[in-house]
């Protein structure tokens, strides 16, 4: 790989940001863009026109993209609070390997969605995973199918460029020996897979697809996409109308990442990344033991990858210092994880190791949100159809009363302050008789507020309190 052509292009760097902002953001991005951080939340698509800072922290990510391109694995918590661009690092990463030739799999965790669980809460972690799998042509998930008939088609052309046999020419392929050397072909590809768990039935299925879509059986064709997604609910169910003694469900889905993970570089993609967000729903399990659960399987999935026991394959997964750190209810109540994951006698705020397993997101600082604002400015211009009205001594008095409010220097999040801005401009646009710095300076203008469960809101300050006895 050239580093020198990577790291121009990484999410974040200064080169990839002059490219973009010299582009002009199509109207349609800037809605999804303008629209999506208004909400609070982070938009799929148009990331790298505003993308700016964690450089670092994406470039650490990167270097694990290349072992796992390598055929390794690799598997890191990205920790942070609400609103502190976890979300947002995850899709600028999202975007950079699917451009590689990466399959992407995300799924945020809910109370029905758990990476373990009695009432299959694995099993739809799972299904949303296979729901979101994406790559490059298809960004916006579904992507399975796509990818294997593109897994069909490699087949056919790898078969169909083989070297003739003795009878010095290769059969069309209509004719029944091509299919029988397609067949051979398939079966030496995935000979490998069957040594792995579950793998005789996963590569028993891959074979009935291809046959099934060759003969234009639609019926099966579904039948084994539905069980490659995980929606049979019973064994008998998928024996009867597959022939194959097994599902997936709750206690097995990861073997079939890892699977999956091996297939899919034998499709001609680089490999697999796991992204799993919203920790904070295993941390608010009110089972202890369903808690401890869930912590043996995330225990179980960083073994494999960071022993060697996975292949291609990269799980990343991201919560809120409070979810990982706590010692009574967080990942760090489970022993065998804190042991693994607590940081070192040298790592703090400002000096940190990003090659370590938890990657810790500091606030963002005023230079990089002033950046963020001008490429703001623009994107809401261009949406609404005006010549921007912010200077930049505008921005930078915008910047400066955010990061005056008490506390900001550690408190301050990147939402919040996008937040704020958009609302500036907004209000701005709609009231074109208004000017910025007497704006600021009103009541019309308010913070956006934190979200309370993060107990870092001006209302949380002071009601509860811990103590060690």
């Amino acid at each position: 790989m050239d580093h020198t052509e990577s790291a121009a292009n990484t999410p974040g760097s200064a080169e990839a940001g002059q490219t973009t902002s010299r582009r002009q953001v199509p109207k349609r991005i800037a809605g999804v863009i303008i629209n999506s951080l208004k909400g609070g939340v982070v938009p799929r698509i148009g990331l790298p026109y505003i993308t700016v800072g964690r450089r670092r922290e994406i470039e650490a990510i990167l270097h694990d993209v290349d072992i796992i391109e390598g055929g390794g694995a690799a598997f890191r918590f990205i920790e942070g609070r609400y609103g502190s661009g976890k979300s947002f690092l995850l899709q600028a990463v999202r975007t950079h390997v699917m451009d590689r030739g990466f399959v992407v799999v995300d799924a945020d965790l809910s109370p029905e969605r758990r990476l373990q669980g009695t009432k299959g809460q694995g099993l739809a972690t799972y299904r949303e995973l296979m729901r979101n799998m994406s790559t490059k042509t298809r960004p916006e998930g579904g992507a399975l199918p796509l990818i294997l008939d593109r897994w069909i088609a490699t087949v056919q052309t790898d078969t169909a460029t083989a070297p003739a046999g003795e009878t010095g020419a290769m059969p069309g392929p209509d004719d029944p020996e091509f299919a029988a050397r397609v067949d051979q072909t398939i079966a030496e590809t995935i000979a490998s897979m069957q040594d792995m768990v579950h793998g005789f039935d996963f590569a028993r299925l891959l074979t009935m697809y291809y046959h099934a879509s060759q003969q234009g059986d639609d019926e099966t064709v579904g039948r084994v996409l539905k069980w490659f997604r995980g929606e049979y609910a019973t064994k008998t169910e998928a024996r009867g109308e597959l022939g194959v003694g097994v599902i997936i469900g709750d206690d097995n889905w990861y073997d079939y990442l890892k699977l999956f993970a091996d297939f899919l570089v034998k499709a001609g993609y680089r490999g697999l990344i796991v992204m799993i967000d919203e920790l904070v729903n295993i941390y608010k399990i009110p089972n202890a033991i369903s808690r401890q659960n869930n912590y043996e399987k995330m225990l179980t999935m960083y073994n494999d990858t960071m022993q060697g026991k996975a292949h291609h394959l990269g799980i990343i997964m991201c919560g809120t210092p409070q979810c990982v750190e706590d010692r009574h209810r967080g990942i760090y109540s489970y022993e065998a994880l804190r042991s693994r994951l607590a940081d070192g006698r040298f790592s703090k705020e400002g000096s940190r190791d990003l090659l370590a397993p938890v990657i810790h997101l500091d606030p963002l600082g005023p230079e990089e949100m002033l950046v963020l604002a001008g490429k703001l400015a623009d994107i809401h211009a261009r949406l609404y159809g005006y010549e921007p009205v912010l200077g930049d001594d505008d921005l930078a008095m915008f910047v400066r009363v955010e990061y005056e409010r008490v506390g900001a220097d550690s408190h301050i999040t990147p939402r919040e302050v996008i937040r704020d801005f958009i609302e500036l401009l907004d209000i701005l646009y709609q009231h074109p008789d208004k000017k910025p710095a007497d704006l600021l300076a009103s009541d019309e203008f308010s913070y956006a507020q934190g979200d309370p469960s993060d107990g870092m809101s001006p209302q949380a300050g002071g009601q509860y309190a811990q103590f060690t006895i």
